[in-house]
């Protein structure tokens, strides 16, 4: 018989079609099993490249024209009745398609579409494959047919075992490796790393950290004895939660046997930090920062070449004990269709997540993100913990998506309450000009300024004089603010003059302690936050540490007009902005001027509901950050070497992780204006450079001044 190729290295190694197909089997049905659906998986997995045993695809492999390989497989899946595997098969490189109807025609890109175009004979002749494999029997978990949700849930999970195994597998044969590389770290060995880091802590000497110790210990306990579900840790600002969460994780994982610990943060100003801590405590090997915005796919009908091959390997899987990412990357994954995007969600199951903030998860997207988490709970093996200071009020709608699994507060609830923690006193000023706002931060010589926009914060920090003026916002690389966060913190600690303007990126869970706040009107869940960069560690009198709440000069985006509102109306009926009773308050009071409707503004769940699998469509939907965006990487310090192996063509996991921390994210329009400039620097693979450095700031980060007369915040 004819040996069918699947793929050829560059030093012009071969690896047959078979040899592919058994390698990616293995691997699919091994990441299935979490998924309770390891013959599902072995069955995906060999068919996913049945379309390459036909001549015109071997062609293709020395120059020849494209191909469709993906549909043939997908076919053969149809066939044998199991939906998900075709899905799955269909989509590995072109991101899963629309489900579609019976009525679809060959020309559409649906699956249906696809599936008459294979009945209608239009595929490339591919039936070789019969005489080396055959499809083994399989049964979808039980789970999977109870609800269309459930049914779109566990096909992108079974998509990603695929898309994750067909990678390896490839990268396994081109890097001529005869095995993967695993982390063999087990849970206990990080447990003993943090008890280590954490036994200096005891005995405490303040009552603060007598406070934090107590709910470090509350925390390891429950870990120990809850049993996997859901949870919710409410601790005050201050109150220790990062690590004390991390103790509960690390145990409730060594004890029940999960995989790994994903840590779920809305701001990469607080990833950069929160990865810190947790690489100081449990070594640089074991934690993966991962907030690159870079994705590849090939393309419809897998157009691919070997350049987006490489480029596809280097995307990240998630194959590290702890992971620290962001709510974007998170839940628009969770939605996404795209392989390389799907590529690390089957990595999820089996894990403890916990989701910090969690009250800045995003309103318009509320109940689509609860439902994921309803999902991956009761089906996927995942315990979730809610980890804020200002738990909203998402009872009702976990009840609805999790009947019976009540979520367990891992925290006394006396803690809150704790005079403790209340180390501030707030006040309104009202609206505050420019010009009065800079008289009240110049007056002092320790002050932190939070904003609602960039805009605002670039003003302000341009209305600023003297030594020890800073500015910070997303469009400074985390590599800069890391730096300028560790001269914030010196100043501080030497009290030197130090005044800091920035966007409300500071004030979620980034570890700074200013005598002095000022804040403009926000939702209460930012205020209260704000008020946790504020005598921080009890060093000042509570009298004393003033949490100013002001009025802008311009108003404020008509985004924060709802939370503005239920802020006020809390402010109006509550004294102390800490009591538990305001922040239910705020929350219900927000929820009832936003609607229902406004929990899913885009439909996404009753469009899942109509039955026909709508993949494409949920993940065009389903988009937090409603503008595009594209990576612009700096080669300042220790960037100018990375991109610099960039431009040589290397392309690795471990050399986008490094980059990513002189990386700025910009809007599309943003983008094409720096294009059009002439100001970037654009690789074959679409990687973008800053080409004009006179552009990046060590003031305020990255410009779209191109010129004296366009500037664009």
């Amino acid at each position: 018989m004819k040996k069918y190729l699947a793929h050829i290295s560059e030093d012009f190694r071969e690896q047959s079609v078979l040899q592919h197909l058994e390698g990616t089997s293995k691997l699919c049905s091994r990441f299935a099993v979490p998924l309770q659906a390891e013959d599902l998986g072995k069955l995906t997995g060999s068919a996913h490249d049945i379309g390459k045993y036909s001549d015109a695809f071997q062609r293709r492999l020395h120059g020849g024209s494209r191909v469709d390989h993906s549909t043939a497989g997908a076919y053969e899946c149809f066939r044998l009745g199991q939906s998900a595997a075709a899905f799955c098969v269909a989509g590995h490189h072109g991101g899963l398609p629309d489900g579609g109807g019976r009525g679809d025609t060959a020309d559409m890109p649906t699956l249906w579409g696809r599936m008459s175009r294979a009945l209608a004979g239009q595929l490339e002749p591919y039936t070789p494959w019969k005489q080396e494999i055959s499809l083994p029997a399989a049964q979808p978990p039980k789970f999977s047919g109870e609800s269309a949700l459930n049914a779109v849930f566990f096909t992108r999970m079974l998509y990603s075992c695929l898309v994750d195994a067909d990678y390896l597998d490839t990268e396994r044969f081109m890097s001529g490796s005869t095995s993967l590389q695993e982390n063999a770290v087990s849970m206990d060995t990080l447990c003993q790393k943090l008890m280590r880091h954490i036994a200096k802590w005891f005995p405490p000497t303040r009552e603060v950290d007598a406070q934090r110790c107590d709910i470090l210990e509350q925390c390891i306990r429950q870990g120990i004895s809850q049993k996997p579900g859901l949870f919710s840790l409410t601790v005050p600002t201050g109150g220790g939660k990062t690590t004390a969460s991390l103790a509960f994780a690390l145990h409730h994982a060594r004890v029940h046997g999960k995989r790994r610990v994903i840590y779920v943060i809305p701001y990469t100003s607080i990833i950069e930090q929160t990865a810190k801590v947790f690489r100081k405590i449990l070594g640089e090997e074991n934690v993966l920062e991962h907030h690159s915005n870079v994705q590849y796919d090939t393309g419809p009908l897998d157009e691919s070449t070997p350049e987006k091959e490489r480029l596809l390997r280097a995307t990240e899987n998630w194959d590290m004990p702890v992971i620290v990412t962001t709510a974007v990357q998170f839940f628009e994954s969770l939605h996404s269709n795209r392989s390389s995007q799907c590529r690390k969600l089957h990595n999820i199951a089996g894990s403890v997540i916990i989701f910090d903030e969690a009250q800045m998860l995003p309103l318009p997207y509320l109940r689509p993100c609860v439902s994921a988490i309803a999902q991956l709970t009761a089906h996927y093996g995942v315990s979730a913990v809610l980890c804020t200071a200002t738990q909203p009020a998402l009872t009702p709608l976990f009840r609805e998506f999790l009947p019976g699994i009540p979520a367990v507060e891992l925290c006394r609830e006396s803690v809150m309450r704790s005079p403790i923690f209340r180390r501030v006193r707030f006040q309104r000023a009202g609206r505050l000009t420019w010009a009065q706002l800079q008289e009240r931060l110049q007056g002092v010589g320790q002050v932190l300024c939070i904003v609602n926009s960039r805009k605002n914060a670039l003003t302000v920090f341009q209305c600023l004089s003297g030594e020890g003026c800073f500015h910070l916002s997303t469009l400074m690389t985390p590599a800069h603010r890391k730096a300028v966060l560790a001269e914030i913190r010196q100043r501080l600690e030497d009290k030197q003059p130090c005044r800091v303007v920035s966007t409300s990126l500071i004030e979620a869970g980034v570890d700074v302690d200013f005598p002095l706040v000022f804040r403009e009107e926000a939702g209460l869940d930012s205020i209260v936050q704000a008020a946790g960069r504020c005598n921080r560690e009890g060093n000042h009198l509570a009298a004393e540490s003033l949490v100013t709440i002001f009025q802008a000069e311009t108003p404020p985006p008509q985004l924060f007009s709802a939370s503005i509102a239920a802020g006020q109306a809390t402010m109006d009926r509550y004294e102390d902005l800490f009591d538990p009773d305001a922040v239910s308050y705020y929350f219900h009071e927000l929820l009832d001027l936003k609607g229902q409707n406004a929990q899913d503004q885009k439909n996404i769940l009753p469009r899942i509901q109509e039955g026909d699998f709508p993949f494409q469509t949920v993940a065009e939907r389903f988009r937090i950050i409603e503008q595009d965006t594209r990576t612009v990487y700096i080669p300042l310090g220790d960037g100018e070497a990375l991109v610099r192996r960039l431009r040589q063509g290397e392309r690795s996991r471990q050399l986008f992780r490094q980059l990513g921390l002189y990386s700025v994210s910009v809007y599309s329009q943003q983008f094409q204006l720096l294009d059009e400039a002439g100001a970037l620097e654009l690789l074959e693979d679409g990687s973008a450079i800053l080409a004009d450095l006179s552009l990046y700031s060590q003031n305020t980060g990255l410009s779209f001044e191109v010129d004296s007369d366009r500037f664009i915040l």
